[in-house]
């Protein structure tokens, strides 16, 4: 979707701003001895309170059943699109959740992952989360008006995997959102291996392109497994993974993060 209007830009901004702050007050209460049932009811109430609703509940994307979680809650090896009836023990110290809170506020989305490391977290749990986050930053810093939308993936790729040595998972990445949830172009994280892999790599980065993009790394491989056909996806090793995912709009100047203030908030909650 093309932002065409201010009046656009204020509505997708508004709708960023509030995931930024169901995210904010997540990490204020967030603790072990919580179940995911326990967050994502948090996340249905602060939504509430935002006057807005999920934009995840009751999605439908073949060949799944309607998503039945206000967030997806990824816990640990669980990459993307956890619910919370995933599991039902209570999460614990040195657990990573990811936190994917899609906001519909006044017709407009907000879609943006953070993960968090629960009271404590080994350092290579640490290490795989400051991996996720300064390869956001660096593909965010790379999308500038007129280049090719592979110069997102190149940059992420070359910090995740050729600086940091972990892995980004394959066939999974960033997409047009806007009044829909969903929408042109796919944005991957990876730099294809032939061109039928990404057909849109070489389309440009135009001002008024709103975006969300979020690369997902795991320790140790780049495919997921998923179980019949329930939601959540796992990496394919059961390795530890996370997630991070901000919301942009491409202005003449440059990428325009909606949801930078994700930046400051906390690795590690509960202590």
């Amino acid at each position: 979707m093309y932002l065409t209007s201010p009046t656009d830009v204020e509505g997708a901004t508004a709708s960023a701003e509030r995931t930024v702050e169901i995210h904010r007050r997540l990490v204020d209460w967030l603790k072990p001895g919580q179940t995911l049932a326990d967050v994502d009811a948090f996340v249905g109430n602060t939504l509430a309170e935002l006057d807005s609703t999920s934009a995840f509940l009751g999605y439908r994307a073949k060949p799944h059943p309607r998503f039945p979680s206000h967030a997806c809650l990824s816990l640990n090896e669980c990459v993307v699109h956890g619910t919370h009836e995933m599991t039902h023990t209570p999460i614990k110290e040195g657990d990573l959740l990811s936190i994917d809170i899609g906001v519909l506020h006044d017709g407009w989305i907000g879609d943006a992952a953070w993960t968090y490391g629960i009271t404590e977290v080994e350092p290579i749990a640490m290490a795989l989360m400051q991996a996720g986050k300064n390869s956001l930053a660096a593909g965010i810093k790379a999308m500038q008006p007129g280049r090719p939308l592979l110069d997102w993936a190149r940059a992420v790729q070359k910090h995740a995997e050729e600086e940091c040595g972990f892995k980004l998972i394959r066939g999974l990445g960033g997409h047009g959102y806007g009044k829909t949830l969903h929408g042109p172009p796919f944005i991957s994280n990876v730099v294809p291996r032939h061109a039928a892999e990404w057909t849109d790599a070489f389309n440009s980065f135009k001002p008024g392109l709103l975006v969300a993009v979020e690369p997902m790394l795991s320790l140790t491989t780049d495919a997921v497994r998923s179980e019949g056909r329930d939601w959540p996806l796992f990496s394919s090793d059961d390795s530890l993974s996370v997630h991070y995912e901000s919301d942009i709009l491409i202005t003449p100047e440059g990428p325009l993060n909606l949801t930078a203030g994700l930046f400051d908030l906390p690795d590690v909650v509960g202590t």
